[in-house]
C-alpha cells in the first residue's frame, strides 16, 4: 500500500477519471437503457406468466370441480340404470314364473283329464270284459245244467218262483 501512495500520479488519475466518466456516459446512453428495458420486459413476462399460471390453476380447479360433478352425475345415472335393469329383470322373472305356474297348472289339469278319461275307458273295457266273462260263464253253467232234464225242470221252477215274487 505504501508503494501505491508513493507512485501516485495526478495525470494518470485525471485520464482514468475522464475514461470512467466517458464509459459511464456511454453505458448510460447505449447499455443501461436496453438492459433496464430487458429487465423490465422480463419482469413483465414473469408477472404475466405468474398471472397465467394462477389463471391456469383456477381453470384446472374449475375443471376438476366440473369433472367431479360430471362423474357424480354419471354415477347417479349408472345407479339409476342398474336399478331400472334390476326392476325389469325382476318383472321378467316374475312374469316367467307366473307363466310357468299357469302352464304347469294347465298341464296338471290336462293330465288329470287324460287320467280320468283313460280310467273311464279302462272301467268300461273292464265292464265289457266282465260282462263277456259273466255271459260265457253263465253260458257254460247253463249248458252244464241244461244237459240234465231234471236240472232243467228245477231251473224252470225256480225262475217261475222268482217271477211270482217280484
Amino acid at each position: 500500500m505504501d508503494k501505491l501512495i508513493n507512485d501516485f500520479s495526478f495525470g494518470l488519475f485525471f485520464w482514468q477519471a475522464i475514461i470512467l466518466v466517458i464509459l459511464i456516459v456511454l453505458l448510460a446512453k447505449y447499455a443501461w437503457k436496453p438492459i433496464l428495458e430487458s429487465l423490465s420486459a422480463r419482469e413483465e413476462g414473469i408477472s404475466a406468466a405468474l398471472l397465467s399460471a394462477e389463471a391456469a390453476r383456477l381453470e384446472m380447479q374449475n375443471l376438476k370441480t366440473q369433472n367431479e360433478v360430471i362423474l357424480n352425475e354419471a354415477r347417479a345415472e349408472r345407479d339409476a340404470m342398474m336399478k331400472e335393469a334390476r326392476e325389469i329383470k325382476e318383472q321378467i322373472v316374475a312374469s316367467a314364473q307366473a307363466e310357468a305356474q299357469a302352464q304347469g297348472t294347465k298341464l296338471i289339469e290336462a293330465a288329470k283329464a287324460t287320467i280320468a278319461s283313460e280310467k273311464n275307458i279302462a272301467i268300461a273295457e273292464l265292464k265289457n270284459q266282465v260282462s263277456t266273462l259273466a255271459v260265457e260263464i253263465a253260458e257254460k253253467l247253463l249248458k252244464s245244467e241244461l244237459s240234465n232234464k231234471e236240472a232243467q225242470s228245477n231251473l224252470v221252477e225256480k225262475m217261475l218262483d222268482d217271477v211270482k215274487l217280484n
